[in-house]
């Protein structure tokens, strides 16, 4: 059962439950790493392992840092002999769902110091800082409706690399039924951006107009069928589109530009009352929207072709 050109790992051991809404559990896999497995049946809505799969692509091919996953093979017998990693909800414990489910590599563990939250006197220890502007602007093109979040590898001088994790609620939500302002998908601790000037936007522009969406699409070709939901591939495309589209992204840029300089650098503190964002920020012509969706939907045999 091949899944990217790779072969999916199975579950061998179960370590521990995790924090957050899709209620993940850390297990050991059969190549001996550890994994953050979310199930097919989480709590938060059918297209999250869609969006996280496609997520971590679309960054990495931004040449934003993510931890590196595989599809993750949980069995019965496994699901039967841990019943302390099954969901809990209102009504009682739920049994996930076994097949495959999204793996994303645990990067902690063997002496690594991994951080969650930081002080804001280490923020200048990260070595990406400027990344997270280009997240954000990814982000708002991917319709994000949940802050950013990050976690923080410390190296052996000190040094901190952040790594964006939790894709779920891209392109509109593990239900793709949300819809929220852009300052939504920004990160939480506004002191982690620094000072930006336009030519730093112009090279953000550069890298995502660079996207190979062919690739992105062979990618979605080989998720597991049960990951492609409709409203998943819906709102994957329309997130290409607006990255391929020079004047929503110029939109956005400025919209942010903006935002940060009206707010003198944010004033390192949370906004009370955000400006609107000019419609085109998310919203392309119908004309170049539709035809794109049409375009990319013939990739995977979407409906969206009929």
């Amino acid at each position: 059962m091949p899944a990217l050109g790779k072969d999916f790992v199975v579950a061998t051991r179960y370590i521990r439950n995790l924090r957050g809404g899709s209620q993940p559990i850390l297990v050991q896999a059969s190549d001996g790493l550890v994994y953050v497995a979310k199930f097919t049946n989480n709590l938060q809505g059918p297209n999250l392992p869609f969006n996280e799969s496609m997520g971590s692509e679309l960054y990495r091919l931004c040449g934003l840092a993510v931890p590196s996953w595989k599809p993750l093979l949980v069995t019965d017998s496994f699901l039967d002999q841990n019943t302390d990693c099954w969901m809990q909800t209102p009504e009682g414990r739920l049994r996930p769902a076994s097949g495959l489910c999204f793996g994303s590599r645990f990067l902690g563990g063997d002496g690594v110091r991994l951080l969650e939250i930081l002080p804001g006197t280490s923020f200048k220890r990260v070595r990406n800082q400027a990344s997270f502007w280009l997240a954000w602007l990814v982000d708002i093109c991917a319709e994000h409706v949940d802050n950013r979040q990050a976690v923080f590898v410390e190296d052996a001088e000190g040094w901190l690399n952040a790594f964006f994790v939790d894709h779920g609620h891209l392109f509109g939500g593990p239900k793709a039924d949300l819809h929220k302002g852009f300052l939504a998908s920004r990160y939480l601790d506004l002191r982690i951006y620094p000072d930006v000037s336009s030519e730093q936007f112009l090279d953000f522009h550069r890298v995502v107009r660079a996207l190979d969406a062919d690739t992105l699409w062979q990618t979605v070709q080989a998720l597991p069928d049960d990951w492609k939901t409709a409203s998943a591939l819906n709102g994957f495309a329309k997130c290409l589109a607006r990255l391929s589209h020079t004047e929503t992204l110029q939109n956005v840029a400025d919209t942010m530009l903006d935002t940060y300089q009206r707010t003198n650098g944010f004033e390192r503190r949370e906004f009370q009352i955000g400006p609107k964002p000019p419609t085109s920020v998310l919203c392309l012509g119908v004309q170049a929207a539709g035809s794109a969706l049409r375009r990319v939907a013939k990739r995977v045999d979407h409906p969206l072709c009929a």
